[in-house]
């Protein structure tokens, strides 16, 4: 016991929200240090070697605009690794730029993670923390997480609902008595969203445009619910009839019904989280309502469109971006919290 905590006088420990389209990395002590997108670009080499270029915002600008030897990759896919070299090259950047070798101690990291991780993938997500320079690996579902962050009383035996929208993942999750009780993970979530408004533009108006743009149009215009007052936004790239290069007028009524599938699935999974609670739980999240948290949160309306669907009241976290990485961190501040809600 006395050993740990020298060793931990002389360590900066650190929390990884290891996002699907976001890496937000916390130090002890210190607060968020990083909150970058989690796009790696490489080049080339020889010998089918890679050369890292950027990580983070830098390599998230090239993104659909590189040539044929510059690769920009998002290495994390639906929540879990999808390339594993590129997850811990990423991982280990963010590391050592976090820590900035202040310590001969290697750190302590505890990694948040979406709920319901195979073996193997937890093995991974453990590996590539450790690779890069881990000293002990904890990992925590985000649903408890996002819980924490957003405030929620997860140690008394009240029943908490938190719904955590990200890039890759959708975390529903009832939690009481430091536990979750109910957890599902929906991989329709930002990405989905994104892809969704890209489809529709291409449909309906015979445009294509990329990923980057339909999310874009996500955040600048896009509505769960009607408007009062539509929003519009110029939107360019090319006509797939002509080949040419074309600019249309968007508004948040055509973003709408590009989400409309999407929503539906996410409501639908909180319906059947709903439908599974124990009685007296319920009586708990009827009096207290649903939390959102987490990217998708942000759009307009969405509180709203839930609160219809389920008939309970739904609210937004406050910096619902931050809540699973200020959950994390939370979790690494309190030592007891982090034994008992991480998993090996």
């Amino acid at each position: 016991m006395l050993l740990d905590k020298i060793i931990g006088w002389f360590s900066h420990d650190i929390s990884i929200d290891l996002g699907t389209a976001n890496t937000i990395v916390i130090v002890k002590g210190q607060g968020v240090i990083i909150n970058e997108p989690s796009v790696v670009a490489v080049r080339s080499e020889k010998y089918g070697k890679n050369k890292i270029l950027a990580v983070g915002h830098e390599a998230k600008e090239m993104v659909g605009k590189t040539p044929g030897s510059i690769l920009a990759v998002r290495p994390m896919k639906d929540g879990v690794i999808a390339d594993f070299d590129m997850t811990q090259k990423m991982i280990r950047h963010f590391i050592e730029k976090a820590h900035k070798r202040k310590s001969l101690m290697r750190p302590r990291i505890i990694v948040c993670v979406p709920y319901g991780l195979t073996g193997v993938e937890r093995k991974a997500v453990r590996e590539s923390a450790i690779s890069a320079g881990a000293r002990e690996v904890f990992l925590i579902e985000e649903p408890m997480a996002a819980a924490i962050g957003v405030g929620l009383p997860v140690k008394e035996p009240k029943g908490s609902l938190v719904v955590d929208i990200g890039g890759g993942t959708t975390e529903i999750g009832v939690i009481s008595l430091g536990g979750l009780v109910i957890s599902k993970s929906l991989r329709t979530a930002g990405d989905k969203l994104d892809n969704a408004v890209v489809e529709y533009v291409r449909r309906k108006y015979s445009l294509l445009i990329g990923e980057r743009t339909g999310e874009i149009i996500k955040i600048e215009i896009g509505s769960a619910i009607s408007l009062d007052k539509p929003l519009t936004m110029q939107v360019k790239g090319r006509d797939q009839v002509s080949g040419l290069l074309n600019t249309i007028e968007l508004t948040s009524e055509d973003v709408r019904e590009a989400m409309k599938e999407p929503l539906k699935e996410i409501s639908n999974a909180l319906k059947d989280v709903l439908e599974q609670m124990p009685p007296d739980l319920a009586g708990d999240i009827v009096e207290n309502g649903i939390v959102l948290t987490g990217g998708g949160a942000l759009i307009r309306g969405l509180d709203k469109y839930l609160s219809e669907i389920v008939k309970l009241p739904v609210y937004v976290g406050e910096e619902p971006l931050l809540c699973v990485a200020k959950g994390t961190g939370k979790a690494l501040e309190e030592i007891d919290i982090l034994q008992q809600l991480s998993y090996e």
